[in-house]
């Protein structure tokens, strides 16, 4: 029966709920081209065989109670010098001849729970002369310039080593999902390079290396399961976990057999101590490989994950020298032209490439920079949004933001995968790298990877099976990526907080020097916060109140004489941002008063909101004295225009009487003059000389009045005779 691999799409867990997955341990039948048997070590005893190693050896009877060394004494000379060392995970491999026709075998020894060695029988393979083919794969494995490369040199090698049809290589996301990632095939065989299976399609046991063979070998999907005899000799089943004869699960066979697969070899890769990937081999006819061919694979596999495990490495060494670059040209940038974001945001290949990211957005001190492919600004607002929202880590990462909020599957098309570092301990401060969906048809079952251990599987495959189509989900973030992420987000953070300190050095100086200047001002003045702590005050403001009366804005009304006003004003102030002034009395230190005016204004930066609030204070003494002195003159000056004493008769008084007018006139505008533009100090003492000029000035008319009545002879009584007043 032939069915597409697209066919087998789909994983169905009817009647298989509840069930525990059938394990490597529970199943006790190998495949029939070797022979199995278990002999407890310390005394060679044999203790279970599987039930064709009797034919395949010879023997009339049955193995189980015999010795090792009834089988051939070749078996156990060269066994014993091994038997200090350690079997497991490796297997030991001795080429020696058993039974009556001394057949050579290849026997493959591990142990196996307490005190049993497990001996796996297999036919000997010819001779073959590898080495020069291997080292020229090996030299080609080696000389790959990237994973891609080495990919597809691992899948045709092991084509041309092993004979199988077709060759894959799986690789695994760091969530367990896989795709196909190289492909070396016959050219009839359908393609399945690039298509993706779920975590689920990879067997449990494949992840964790130790627990089973790195190879694993099925040669014919139509072989019956041979038993082991007796089922469990000491009570319990034997542990066949590292067994490479160990049968595969009957739902496996199936499988394969829908693919038109009939013989199988699975190689796993581990870098790093995890399961990377698989390479997977299949033929459409039965296929059996030597053990020779199959340790050169393992020993193949073992370079090719040296080699991968140094790839990234070397473009994890790449990404950092790229960091640090950037952090050198943003710290050069803040020295050149005070600016380490246009450094940060121009240099694509450090900011993108190294993360494979499409784009990026830096959210910081409440300003956005973008690079390549982004949300527009509403989206990315969202983004940072949900963000804050998120528990506090040194990266924050999905590969599917719809999948986090439903509402986000608009922006999939730029922003399915966001990678994120905090820049601050608080939020909306971040840098945060985006990819786009990357739209996949995800198969749901039938991985060709299942040949890895069929044993693990507990689903049934649907033959009606359907592809999913997969959106609004990007390639994840590897924990390489995450990796420089999180550098670049330290180097960021520290060329922030370098970048912080030194405005938060200059502003402190500027501010120290507005401070100096200030606090030197003649000008009576406090400044406050918003919540009226007093910020500064003057060395003018501490002589007129005292110093140290006036620690706060509460004070300020028990030191005036009308403190019920200055309090509600106060209130005002503070409450609605109301700005007010007035006059009144501030009471000294040494208990003098002295008029003030006081103006209080709120400084604003933005509306409704206020930085604090300023308090100017104006001595009035001096206006008060001033203002004192102009009264006293405008009194003075109206006095003396009745201080005329002699009679303004004939032509020459009237011209005395405007010529005094003239300079009462003068008097008064001097006075007004005085007022706007001199000395406060001296205004007194100028009105009093501007007063003593009127006086003069009124003697000096009297008398030249006087004068004239006498020389024109007017009849004026005693007075037109007698002397002036003054």
């Amino acid at each position: 029966m032939s069915v597409s691999f697209s066919a087998l799409t789909r994983f169905t867990i009817a009647g298989s709920e509840g069930r525990d997955p059938e394990s490597l341990h529970s199943i006790q039948t190998i495949q029939p081209h070797g022979a199995l048997i278990s002999v407890r070590e310390r005394d060679l005893e044999i203790l279970q065989a599987s039930t064709n190693a009797r034919r395949m050896l010879g023997l009339d009877d049955a193995l189980p109670g015999h010795r090792l060394d009834w089988l051939g004494e070749d078996l156990v000379q060269r066994l014993r010098p091994h038997l200090d060392a350690p079997l497991n995970p490796v297997a030991l491999a001795l080429r020696c001849r058993l039974g009556v026709g001394a057949t050579e075998f290849d026997v493959l020894v591990h142990r196996s729970g307490s005190g049993l060695l497990v001996l796996e029988l297999e036919p000997a393979g010819p001779s073959l002369e590898l080495s020069g083919r291997v080292e020229e794969a090996l030299q080609r494995i080696i000389a790959a310039p990237s994973v891609r490369a080495l990919g597809e040199e691992v899948v045709a090698t092991l084509k041309q080593l092993t004979g199988y049809d077709r060759v894959m290589l799986y690789r695994l996301d760091e969530a367990g999902h896989g795709e196909v990632f190289a492909e070396a095939r016959e050219p009839a065989l359908p393609a399945y390079l690039g298509q993706c299976y779920p975590e689920a399609c990879v067997p449990r046991m494949a992840r964790q290396p130790g627990r089973r063979p790195r190879v694993r070998l099925l040669v014919d999907v139509d072989s019956v399961p041979v038993p082991l005899q007796p089922m469990h000799p000491l009570g319990e089943p034997l542990d066949m976990s590292l067994c490479t004869l160990r049968s595969v699960s009957p739902l496996h066979i199936q499988i394969l057999k829908m693919m038109d697969v009939r013989a199988t070899l699975v190689v796993s890769l581990i870098v790093g101590g995890r399961l990377w990937g698989l390479i997977a081999c299949h033929h459409r006819t039965p296929r059996f490989v030597h053990y020779e061919i199959r340790a050169l694979c393992e020993l193949l596999a073992e370079t090719v994950a040296t080699r991968i495990a140094a790839l990234e490495s070397f473009i994890q060494e790449q990404a950092e020298l790229a960091v640090r670059r950037l952090e050198q040209g943003m710290i050069e940038a803040i020295s050149r032209s005070g600016d380490w974001r246009s450094a940060l945001v121009s240099d694509a290949d450090a900011l993108l490439a190294s993360l494979e990211a499409s784009g990026a957005a830096l959210f910081c001190d409440g300003e956005l920079q973008t690079l390549g492919r982004v949300p527009e600004q509403r989206g990315l607002l969202r983004v940072r949004a949900w963000l804050d929202r998120q528990p506090r880590a040194a990266v924050i990462a999905t590969s599917s933001l719809m999948r986090e909020d439903p509402r986000f599957a608009a922006l999939r098309e730029t922003a399915s995968g966001v990678l994120a570092v905090p820049l601050s301990s608080g939020c909306g401060e971040y840098l945060v790298w985006f990819r786009p969906e990357r739209v996949r048809t995800l198969i749901l079952g039938a991985s060709p990877l299942l040949c890895a251990d069929g044993a693990e599987l507990n689903r049934a495959p649907a033959l009606a099976g359907e592809q999913r189509e997969v959106r609004g989900r990007a390639v994840p973030w590897n924990s390489g990526q995450t990796a420089i992420a999180r550098l670049l987000g330290e180097s960021v953070t520290d060329v922030l907080q370098q970048f912080r300190s030194v405005r938060l050095l200059i502003a402190q100086a500027q501010l120290a020097e507005a401070q100096a200047r200030v606090r030197i001002s003649d000008q009576p003045m406090l400044i406050t916060d918003p919540e009226g702590r007093l910020v500064l005050a003057t060395r003018s403001l501490e002589q007129l109140f005292g110093a140290g009366r006036l620690e706060s804005l509460d004070a300020l009304p028990g030191l005036v004489s009308d403190p019920a006003t200055v309090r509600a004003a106060l209130a005002a102030l503070r409450d609605d941002y109301r700005p007010w002034q007035a006059e009144f009395e501030v009471c000294g230190a040494d208990g003098r008063e002295t008029p003030v005016l006081l103006r209080a204004d709120p400084v604003f930066s933005a509306p409704g909101r206020v930085l604090g609030f300023m308090f100017l204070f104006t001595d009035l003494t001096d206006i008060k004295a001033a203002e004192d002195a102009r009264q006293r003159l405008h009194a003075g000056i109206a006095a003396h225009q009745y201080h005329v004493s002699t009679p303004l008769c004939g032509g020459d008084g009237e011209r005395y009487r405007e010529l005094f007018a003239a300079i009462i006139g003068n008097a008064r505008l001097a006075a007004e003059e005085v007022a706007d533009g001199v000395d406060l100090e001296r205004v007194p003492a100028v009105f009093e000389g501007f007063e003593h000029s009127v006086s003069h000035t009124t003697t000096l008319l009297e008398r030249l009045l006087w004068y004239a009545a006498q020389r024109q002879g007017c009849e004026g009584g005693d007075e037109a005779n007698g002397a002036p007043r003054h």
